[in-house]
């Protein structure tokens, strides 16, 4: 198996929390501009008035430290004077993740059952959620389980789903690819991308559709330890400093692509795929 998905749970933990803190120190801005791209309050209440009940059970798959929900109570229009509630349940292989996630949820997020585990290993009961999502969470997950992993997300899918994921164009994927050409190992493999999910979504016959989301992540040169921190979560290795990669010629060369006038600026392409269950 590629070592990506074990060195991803392993950064997912309480030891590595100030390089979280540093990550999010640049990372923080993917979840607002997930929150500002959709009116989220309407497609929520779209879908409830579609089935014509007002507690949706959503499903937030490898949840993270709750960024996206927190985002969505910071700059949409969720309230709890909205006139639905969701009983937000947290799916993720990281026991710490869980617990992060747990305390950011605010009305109309209700928690509700949480899942230790993959989503290529998730049990989950037919039919069971509303809405499943899943925000810059399947980087890691190995290709040969994507299909697998997929499968099991619309198993326990009644209704509606989206995935923010990176494309083979954005910052997430071509510096892994720099850092793996200059720094990997034979039990590495490239971060799943956003085409790649939607190829299997070809295979399978899932209705969807898909927009784009373009901007940066961006820091001042003086925020070296941020951008370290930033750089190594984003390859999930802390053994590399950032005076190495900017040492070694494949990574600098990337690196200095993307360095102007004081500032560092890593152009993101996110895909926004939603999907319905047939």
């Amino acid at each position: 198996m590629s070592d990506n998905f074990i060195r991803s749970c392993e950064h997912w933990s309480e030891k590595n929390r100030e390089e979280m803190i540093d990550f999010y120190s640049l990372a923080t801005v993917d979840y607002e501009h997930l929150a500002k791209s959709k009116d989220w309050d309407l497609w929520l209440k779209n879908y409830s008035t579609q089935v014509g009940y007002k507690q949706i059970k959503l499903l937030d798959i490898a949840c993270g430290s709750g960024k996206f929900p927190q985002a969505l109570l910071k700059f949409s229009k969720l309230s709890k004077e909205n006139n639905h509630s969701i009983s937000y349940s947290l799916l993720d292989p990281s026991s710490f993740s869980i617990k992060e996630a747990a305390k950011v949820l605010k009305p109309p997020f209700i928690l509700d059952n949480t899942y230790e585990t993959t989503l290529q290993n998730f049990n989950g009961e037919k039919n069971f959620f509303d809405i499943v999502w899943a925000t810059h969470a399947l980087y890691a997950l190995p290709k040969d389980e994507l299909s697998s992993a997929i499968e099991n997300m619309l198993f326990s899918l009644k209704g509606w789903g989206f995935i923010a994921h990176a494309t083979r164009n954005s910052h997430y994927i071509k510096f892994y690819d720099s850092f793996l050409q200059a720094f990997g190992n034979n039990l590495s493999s490239n971060f799943t991308t956003a085409e790649e999910i939607i190829d299997v979504f070809e295979n399978l016959g899932i209705d969807y559709s898909v927009k784009y989301l373009n901007y940066l992540n961006s820091t001042s040169d003086k925020n070296a330890k941020q951008l370290e921190g930033y750089l190594q979560r984003c390859v999930f290795n802390d053994n590399v400093s950032l005076q190495e990669m900017l040492s070694h010629p494949i990574t600098e060369r990337y690196l200095h692509k993307h360095y102007n006038k004081n500032m560092w600026q890593f152009p993101q392409e996110i895909s926004l795929i939603f999907f319905k269950k047939k």
